[in-house]
């Protein structure tokens, strides 16, 4: 092993009480869209631009910023709850089965969702239980929608398998534009590739492959996004 692997700083977000994200590890920071269909149903992501950044950087987490995605010291000086209450065990002993086929299982963990609205359309909903996972089109639809899923709250298994099939994801941090009726609303921070995000009092949470972080400051299951940015329409873009 090369000396600079022994002195790289490990890769993780760590939670500071009352305050920001740090990030180590030069962990890449870049810019994603929502792709939607000509009837506002979020389709998938689109990277946009990547974010200059030093090896080690904090990420606002009170959503006061001036600077955002990075933390101006705002924490400081507004009224804001930074109770940290996400669940920190494992996402399997709480999930539900959703939907189940001979071919593929879905799971759900309520606890995790964001409402990001890649779990239906207007036809109908991976959530009201509604499609035949054993057609092969449905099936290819159901996996795009689990994949899609920023916040991990949903996952498939395929028949015989014990383990969740997950995408490819690389170790970065997206910063997030969800588009809505009213137009572009800032997202959470969308953590992929199994980063280690550490609370405030050193406990970990469940390492993932898929996370999303509030960066609003309004989230109750801090430092998890649930969805609570898109409250009065969110803060515009």
């Amino acid at each position: 092993m090369a000396d600079d692997d022994i002195t790289k700083p490990k890769r993780q977000i760590e939670i500071s009480a009352d305050g920001p994200y740090t990030v180590t590890g030069d962990i890449p920071l870049i810019k994603k869209v929502q792709v939607v269909s000509e009837m506002g149903e979020p389709l998938t992501w689109k990277k946009q631009v990547v974010i200059e950044t030093t090896s080690e950087y904090c990420l606002c987490r009170c959503g006061h910023s001036e600077d955002k995605p990075f933390c101006d010291g705002s924490h400081n000086l507004v009224d804001w709850d930074a109770t940290e209450r996400a669940p920190t065990g494992p996402s399997e002993h709480r999930r539900a089965e959703l939907l189940k086929g001979t071919q593929l299982t879905v799971h759900f963990d309520l606890d995790l969702c964001t409402e990001s609205g890649f779990c239906g359309n207007r036809n109908f909903s991976l959530l009201e239980g509604a499609l035949d996972t054993d057609d092969i089109e449905n099936r290819t639809l159901t996996i795009h929608m689990v994949e899609h899923c920023p916040s991990g709250a949903l996952t498939y298994q395929l028949a015989g398998d014990q383990a969740d099939v997950e995408a490819d994801l690389p170790e970065q941090i997206a910063v997030t534009t969800e588009i809505t009726s009213e137009g572009p609303i800032e997202g959470p921070l969308w953590v992929t590739g199994g980063i280690p995000v550490i609370r405030s009092d050193g406990q970990p949470l469940e390492t993932r492959n898929r996370v999303t972080l509030c960066s609003c400051g309004l989230s109750k299951i801090k430092p998890l996004c649930d969805g609570c940015h898109r409250e009065n329409n969110g803060k515009q873009i």
